[in-house]
């Protein structure tokens, strides 16, 4: 039985410049069977087409054509048979709307260079982060950037001046702060300490009540509504003495930006509750003339002294227990409050009038403090003679009294203010208008009656 022989190839559509494939029916032709063919061809599916040229004496390679996004693209090939294959898979992938052919091959292998390095990038961090992220990330950043810098010498610069914030426990932080004030709080040989002793006591008392009622916080897990709550867990307390305990806060925050247990740039000071609320400040009140003779006369050893300083000099009570009698008698006619012993440590003059002159005559010749009592001690002292003379309490009614009646006497705020350490502003606020001139005389004309009245005790003998 003879064998017919294989019948030629023939292809549709064949003409002069070109020959169309369908690829559900086109095969891979052998190398000598190519040769018959005419190129280019047109290797078509859907809408998307691929044209096949032939070889050429000068480029002896087939070379395939297609356009992406309006450019054109080619590859060559050894064989027509890589070239169809390769065209068939094109054709379906631009049907399809692929990207990918997009891109060239340097560009491809840029791309997988990339994924590469993202890769790696999150082995080493534990970080994912996409290549348009990582791209436009870049683009962001290097737009802040002077030309002749790069971003790692930027992030290099950053990293040397930023701090790092430590994750610190609140009750240690709170137990280092009131440490490091406990040493300004101690005297020194002749000197006066940095830090009154009671503050720094009444400032770790509120600062251990914050840091229990917080327990277990960390100082950067602290939020506003953590600082609102416990301001107002105390409406008990006055307004005045709420807004100190809103200054503690604020200064215990700062003084944590410091030492890198918060952020700079944490909004906690913004919170409601440290915010301070309006003062509903009682009226100045004052002992009157009649009162201050009374507290005089009825008073012994240094106690009488204590309340003539307070009330013919304008001193302070506690500027008045730290003064000594060199302070006192060594500049003729002026009592000396030095830096430290004034409460704004700044050195004033205040002058003796002879009404004071009288009451300080019998303690020339004294030296040492001129108290040796602690202010706890003289306050409840002189609460203990005030209520046996049956005299209202007035806070601070001693220095209150020069105040008012030196003004009154001499209307000029800025000499009021220079002789009491304080600020003319603060004068005219709150002094002007409570007393006439004439009280006033009353008050710097209160005089001893007798020299025996004012005799001290003898030496070393407490006030």
């Amino acid at each position: 039985m003879g064998c017919n022989p294989t019948p030629p190839v023939t292809f549709p559509n064949e003409n002069d410049e070109s020959l169309t494939f369908r690829t559900d029916s086109a095969q891979i032709l052998a190398e000598s069977e190519s040769r018959k063919m005419k190129f280019p061809k047109v290797i078509r599916h859907r809408k998307a087409e691929v044209t096949i040229y032939g070889k050429r004496k000068a480029y002896p390679f087939y070379r395939l054509a297609y356009r992406v996004n309006g450019q054109r693209r080619m590859n060559s090939f050894t064989t027509f048979a890589e070239a169809k294959a390769e065209a068939d898979k094109k054709v379906r992938e631009l049907s399809q709307g692929s990207q990918r052919l997009a891109l060239t091959t340097k560009e491809v292998t840029t791309a997988l260079t990339i994924r590469e390095a993202l890769e790696s990038h999150r082995r080493e961090t534990g970080r994912n982060i996409s290549a348009l992220q990582a791209v436009t990330g870049y683009l962001d950043v290097t737009k802040l950037l002077p030309a002749d810098h790069n971003l790692a010498d930027a992030v290099r610069g950053y990293l040397g001046n930023v701090a790092v914030v430590q994750r610190k426990p609140l009750a240690e932080a709170v137990a280092e702060f009131c440490e490091a004030r406990k040493v300004k709080a101690v005297a020194l040989p002749g000197k006066r300490p940095a830090l009154n002793p009671i503050y720094v006591a009444n400032t770790a008392r509120q600062l251990n009540e914050f840091a229990r009622t917080f327990s277990g916080t960390a100082v950067s897990d602290l939020v506003k509504a953590q600082l609102d709550a416990f301001v107002n867990a105390h409406p008990k307390l006055s307004p005045k003495s709420r807004n100190h305990l809103r200054t503690t806060l604020r200064m215990f925050l700062r003084w944590c930006v410091r030492r890198d247990y918060l952020p700079a740039n944490h909004r906690l000071l913004q919170a409601d509750g440290l915010q301070n609320e309006p003062l509903d400040d009682a009226p100045i009140d004052f002992y009157r003339p009649k009162e201050l003779r009374v507290l005089l006369e009825k008073s012994s050893g240094k106690m009488r002294a204590i309340i003539a300083l307070q009330a013919l000099a304008g001193l302070r009570l506690q500027e008045a227990l730290r003064l000594d009698w060199r302070e006192v008698f060594g500049i003729a006619g002026h009592i000396e409050v030095s830096t430290s012993k004034s409460k704004t440590r700044q050195r004033r003059l205040v002058e003796i009038r002879p009404a004071l002159e009288q009451w300080l005559a019998p303690y020339r010749g004294l030296d040492g403090k001129v108290a040796t009592q602690t202010l706890n001690g003289y306050t409840a002292s002189f609460i203990t003679l005030r209520k046996s003379l049956k005299i209202p309490p007035r806070r601070n009614g001693l220095r209150h009294g020069f105040v008012t009646f030196h003004f009154a006497l001499h209307a000029n705020e800025n000499q009021t203010a220079a002789l009491a350490g304080n600020s003319p502003a603060m004068i005219h606020a709150h002094y002007k208008g409570l007393a006439t001139r004439a009280e006033a005389e009353k008050w710097f004309n209160v005089r001893p009656a007798k020299a025996a009245n004012v005799i001290p005790p003898r030496k070393g003998a407490t006030a």
